[in-house]
């Protein structure tokens, strides 16, 4: 079972490093956008610091989700921006695949945090 959680802690991290990096440095090909997406992708673009801010919360995030000793720093982290990927998935974009990795990714994230809920306890007592 270790294994199968640092699989998957792995593959959620090297997601969002390069999600991340991709706000960067603009290396994946963007896809076709709805004129809906594009309004609101016009509207990230009006705040100029966003993407970026958001950017280096997945690089972050990402690679303190790798290591099991900073995993649960990595999950609280990114569990904003996770958020907003699904909501945005389910409401804006709707096409099944995304959904599907949004709502997976999601379902990682959560794990991890309930994984790891004795680490979190300090914060709530």
């Amino acid at each position: 079972m270790k294994i199968v959680k640092f699989i998957f802690a792995l593959l959620f991290g090297l997601m969002f490093i390069n999600a991340g990096l991709d706000k960067f440095f603009h290396y994946n090909p963007m896809p076709k956008l709805t004129p809906e997406q594009m309004k609101v992708y016009a509207a990230f673009g009006e705040i100029g610091w966003l993407m970026p801010l958001v950017g280096a919360v997945e690089v972050i995030g990402g690679v303190l989700f790798i290591f099991p000793k900073t995993r649960a720093l990595g999950a609280i982290i990114i569990l904003p921006v996770m958020v907003g990927i699904l909501l945005h998935n389910v409401c804006k974009d709707q096409s099944q695949m995304g959904i599907i990795i949004a709502v997976v990714l999601f379902i990682i994230n959560i794990w991890m945090i309930i994984d790891n809920k004795e680490k979190y306890k300090a914060l709530v007592s």
